[in-house]
């Protein structure tokens, strides 16, 4: 059960790893930037832990997590910008703001209008922050919202929804398929082209990855949910390969394609049965 003395150890241990004299060499030395990539990892592991419904790793791996807010905080309040006090202030505001209808007197009657509630909020923040910071714009829009540092499986799934909200997306699924066709189709056309243009070849896969990401999305599913598993999939059964052949007293770099191709088509025919 966590209490407050719990996390007022938690910062207590932040703040002595990165003390100036007694601290820790290699906290003292990070900084915002420098810690970016351990946060993406550490995410990373906590939706591992979960996908594998390791609950006993989940739980240190959300510790894991949560040291990475409290190292930016520390940061944070080092260079007079804020503390963790502010981060958790600024978090229960926002999630009273955006559940009216839990704390407030809101009544919505469906997910939909929850959901439109919570994108109205949003969008009246991002308002009220650009006048409190005295910014002025040429022109907003409402892909602004959508962080840059996103993975880009993730942005390009966030930048369809949102571009669906104003009526930019097709309404029937045949359409959606169709443009998945005609763009594998024009990177073929670029790939065979003679001298090939490696960067049109780029830019034309690019397409086809953004248009398989709308299809997986009319299709109501998690692109990167999608993905993790077809990724698991192979995984287990290019490991299945393996073992198939050290059985055989081979290794499988020792294989002609052919002979791998036939292990496949045997595990797949197996996980069927």
């Amino acid at each position: 059960m966590t209490t407050p003395n719990n996390i007022e150890q938690l910062l207590s241990i932040m703040t002595q790893l990165r003390d100036e004299k007694k601290g820790c060499p290699w906290d003292k030395k990070q900084t915002f930037d420098s810690i970016v990539p351990h946060t993406i990892e550490e995410t990373y592991e906590v939706v591992d832990a979960i996908h594998k419904k390791d609950w006993s790793n989940l739980k240190e791996e959300l510790g894991d997590l949560l040291f990475q807010v409290v190292f930016y905080a520390q940061i944070a309040q080092e260079e007079q910008l804020f503390d963790f006090n502010d981060v958790l202030e600024t978090l229960n505001a926002k999630l009273i703001r955006r559940h009216p209808h839990v704390f407030g007197e809101e009544n919505f009657s469906s997910d939909a209008e929850i959901a439109a509630n919570w994108d109205k909020v949003k969008q009246q923040e991002r308002l009220d922050k650009e006048k409190s910071n005295q910014q002025t714009t040429v022109q907003e829009s409402i892909l602004d919202t959508i962080p840059t540092a996103l993975p880009s499986l993730l942005r390009a799934n966030k930048i369809q929804k949102q571009c669906a909200k104003v009526g930019f997306d097709w309404d029937e699924l045949q359409p959606v398929a169709n443009k998945v066709n005609e763009e594998v189709a024009e990177v073929l056309e670029e790939v065979y082209k003679v001298p090939r243009n490696e960067e049109k070849v780029e830019e034309e896969l690019g397409d086809l990855l953004f248009a398989t990401v709308n299809l997986v999305r009319h299709l109501e599913k998690n692109p990167e949910q999608v993905l993790s598993k077809a990724n698991n999939k192979f995984e287990r059964r290019f490991r299945q390969i393996e073992a198939n052949v050290a059985k055989k007293g081979k290794k499988i770099e020792q294989c002609e394609l052919n002979e791998l191709d036939l292990e496949w088509e045997k595990i797949k025919r197996s996980e069927r049965n």
